[in-house]
């Protein structure tokens, strides 16, 4: 079941919520809170999933939620192309704040900054730094670190990592290179950095992520 924004105040109502996590619309936090104090409300996260129960936060935070369980049951490859047809960004973190004050600044600085994160993207194998991008979008770090974080709602450092688990879910799914490869190539440095960020994140290492995806597949 999935509550999805105000919908977590459904599931919370008919009691599904009680000693579970679970996540809502900023706005309306502080009323859920003192409704709902059986659960344990996440302000911060875009989604929550507890396995059979999800709740979300708002509208742009719903679509992330729902690109979850899609990639959670066909994979991160499926979900990117849901994403691009939709024009939205193809993972944001479970944990990314949900509530960014000025997402777009009014200056110019915003088309270097997408520039520079494109770039980064594209080049992930290489050891990428938050000085690095600062230089390519001709800022200074404090600014280039200021307008980052109002555009993504997260540092660069955890940025950096969704977008490589990211990258190792679809080249586990859609290649045969061997999981050092994927390593190398979606710039963990060795298999051990990979299989400790990816258990973390997933709950299963690279090798059973892949197997278990192909047995589903198939």
């Amino acid at each position: 079941m999935v509550g999805l924004c105000l919908g977590t105040f459904v599931l919370a109502a008919a009691g599904l919520l009680e000693g579970r996590a679970a996540s809502t619309h900023w706005a309306w936090a502080e009323e859920f809170e003192r409704s709902y104090g059986n659960v344990a409300l996440d302000r911060n996260a875009l989604y929550i999933d507890e396995g059979d129960i999800l709740t979300s936060a708002g509208t742009a935070a719903a679509i992330d939620c729902c690109l979850h369980l899609v990639r959670r049951d066909h994979g991160a490859e499926i979900a990117n192309r849901i994403a691009r047809r939709l024009v939205v960004a193809p993972h944001r973190h479970v944990g990314q704040a949900q509530y960014i004050e000025k997402p777009l600044p009014e200056t110019g600085d915003p088309d270097r900054l997408s520039s520079a994160l494109e770039w980064a993207i594209a080049n992930l194998n290489e050891p990428l730094s938050l000085e690095q991008l600062a230089a390519r979008a001709g800022m200074s770090l404090r600014s280039f670190t200021h307008l980052f974080r109002k555009k993504t709602g997260t540092t660069f450092t955890q940025w950096l990592l969704n977008h490589r688990l990211a990258a190792a879910q679809r080249l586990l799914e859609t290649g045969d290179c061997s999981v050092e490869h994927v390593a190398e190539i979606a710039g963990f440095g060795s298999t051990v950095s990979l299989r400790q960020h990816f258990t973390r994140a997933f709950s299963i290492s690279p090798a059973s992520y892949r197997r278990q995806f192909r047995e589903q597949a198939a």
